[in-house]
């Protein structure tokens, strides 16, 4: 259990906040790359309790400006797009992408724009996301190039959705591997029944409700073990699913080609973003992308009914904690339905939700199958704590090869979990 002080500490995100400002020393996802085309219109984006406004210049260059107009505070929500800038609509201050000022028609001093910038935050385009830092300037890291990044569009497939929670109780769900073969028993059943690989690789875990559970510390956070033992008509054996936790908030899933980014946007609202990738399958063409999407429960479709999206977060005609989340008791009490409701992601969205916008942890009863929540708060709290006494947070170090931290999953036999690790990252300190 975390008394009230401790629990803010880990969850709240402002730029005051001990969380805030270590979340602000990491380059974070903040948008798909496909939500912002040249020249489009500037979308305002909610980001670690703050509110930005990015947009994509005609040359394609992307830009993360604070939402307030550098001169008198004008929404840049409202700017015009000018191909090399944006405008404020207010007196015509523009900006490029950079923050440098391109023009100020109302000042008459021709030299006033050299002597000013815009606030704009370094970004980065890769993986099919749009990557923002935040922090100080004179600390900001290495951008992690993760394996997945060079691979072709087909082959890596990318979806983000909402959730009105705060962060840390929808990471909790990536690291708790006890509930999976509950709160989703549904899924698992339907996955021994496809060929999808996704499916065929958690398919197993409805057949030990009771994992044995261990943790290990890591450089860039903890790894943290799920070990099974099975006997089904295959036979006898243990199986061990491995995820990495990477600070502050990366969850690399066992089966081995699934990343999660969990974004806090504000300290009671969440962006979830998934990167399923393959080196041989075109994940991102269909008629795999869609089947891929349908189970897990990630289509557009499925993510506008259960108010997923920008468009439909908070909404009254969708499932939520004012209206059950829709559940469907009649199927539950059929048998039809563990949970009542229709898919993974829906399950998922609901346990984290229904615990209220950020969940009171005061009087949590945790046992022996939450060393893995354990080990996140404590992740988490390190990284607020080095980072309030000057020091630099999980993970935050140059020279990381990102292609030698993963989440794995295999058959143990005489072997430990842990010989199952990639070789451990190689690490020098920053120069």
């Amino acid at each position: 259990m975390l008394n009230k002080e401790v629990n803010e500490r880990l969850c709240r995100v402002g730029p005051e906040q001990p969380m805030g400002r270590a979340l602000r020393r990491y380059w974070l996802p903040v948008l798909l790359s496909s939500e912002l085309e040249p020249n489009g219109e500037p979308k305002t984006v909610e980001f670690l309790g703050e509110r930005f406004v990015a947009w994509r210049d005609q040359q394609g260059r992307l830009g993360v400006f604070a939402e307030h107009c550098l001169h008198r505070g004008t929404s840049m929500q409202l700017a015009r797009a000018e191909g090399d800038g944006l405008r404020c609509v207010y007196h015509g201050w523009k900006f490029a992408v950079d923050g440098q000022v391109l023009d100020t028609p109302n000042v008459a001093d021709p030299q006033f724009k050299h002597r000013i910038k815009g606030r704009a935050h370094p970004v980065r385009e890769a993986g099919g996301l749009l990557w923002a830092y935040l922090g100080p300037r004179d600390r900001e890291p290495e951008f992690p190039r993760w394996p997945w990044m060079d691979l072709p569009d087909a082959n890596r497939l990318v979806t983000r959705h909402l959730e009105e929670c705060n962060f840390v109780q929808v990471i909790e769900g990536l690291v708790d591997s006890s509930h999976l073969g509950l709160l989703h028993m549904n899924g698992l059943r339907q996955a021994g029944g496809t060929d999808l690989g996704f499916a065929q690789k958690v398919s197993s875990m409805q057949h030990n409700l009771a994992p044995r559970l261990e943790a290990e510390e890591a450089p860039f956070g903890f790894y943290y073990a799920a070990l099974r033992d099975i006997q089904d008509d295959q036979g006898s054996r243990t199986e061990a699913r491995v995820a990495a936790f990477v600070s502050p908030c990366i969850v690399l899933n066992p089966n081995g080609d699934i990343a999660t980014f969990v974004v806090p946007m504000s300290d009671t609202r969440t962006a979830f973003i998934h990167v399923f990738w393959s080196q041989t399958q075109q994940l991102n063409r269909d008629p795999l992308r869609s089947r891929h999407l349908e189970f897990i429960g990630l289509t557009p479709q499925v993510l506008d009914a259960f108010g997923l999206t920008e468009d439909t977060l908070g909404r009254v005609d969708r499932p939520g904690p004012h209206n059950n989340f829709m559940q469907d008791r009649q199927a539950m009490r059929s048998g039809e339905s563990w949970s009542g409701m229709p898919g993974l992601i829906e399950e998922d969205v609901a346990a984290s939700v229904s615990a209220g916008p950020l969940r009171d942890r005061a009087n949590e009863t945790l046992s022996a199958s939450d060393i893995g929540i354990a080990r996140l708060y404590r992740a988490l709290l390190s990284c607020a704590d080095v980072v309030e006494m000057g020091s630099d947070p999980l993970g935050i170090r140059r020279g990381v090869d990102w292609s030698q931290v993963a989440g794995t999953n295999a058959v143990l036999g005489a072997r430990r979990w842990q010989d199952l690790l990639p070789q451990r990252t190689s690490e020098k300190e920053p120069a």
